[in-house]
């Protein structure tokens, strides 16, 4: 529990200062998003080179995602994947019913428009992008209510075997 404070602390940090960069001008939120993102694919690298250093392969993108929604998650946000659903061609949807970084914003229909592509979100779809890194892969984030986050995770039909991670 005592973790958590830091990593939220650090988090509306970065948050707070992709919004005054955003409002000063310095540049268009837009690009501030993918800074976020690129930030998010940085850490995301680190940690899944630390996670599965003593691991073996993975033999397909199933056991990329099952690692995904069982081992990486509980160890960035303290708890696993509440859904995993796939349609066994390449997409799968991972929903975190109680996604932490959202649980602060107010439940009004106005946020639910802006939180899948907002800042809150971005950090996330970089750590995933990271995840999936060794087949080619995008990474969309949808909400119906806040502060569930349903993440679907598009991967290329070529499975590229020879990365180890």
């Amino acid at each position: 529990m005592a973790d958590e404070a830091p990593f939220q602390f650090l988090h509306n940090e970065v948050i707070e200062y992709i919004y005054k960069s955003a409002e000063h001008g310095e540049t268009e939120n837009g690009r501030n998003i993918t800074k976020l993102e690129n930030m998010g694919f940085r850490v995301g690298q680190g940690l899944i080179e630390r996670l599965t250093k003593d691991t073996a392969r993975f033999k397909d993108e199933l056991d990329i995602m099952k690692f995904i929604c069982k081992d990486f998650w509980t160890c960035v946000f303290k708890k696993q994947i509440d859904n995993l659903r796939t349609n066994h061609q390449g997409i799968y949807v991972l929903q975190d019913n109680r996604f932490r970084l959202l649980s602060q914003l107010s439940a009004g229909k106005q946020y639910l428009e802006d939180a899948p592509k907002g800042p809150q979100v971005q950090l996330t779809c970089g750590f995933l992008q990271a995840q999936t890194r060794a087949c080619p892969s995008g990474v969309i984030a949808t909400t119906n209510h806040t502060p569930q986050l349903a993440t679907s995770v598009h991967l290329s039909s070529i499975w590229l075997s020879p990365v180890a991670w």
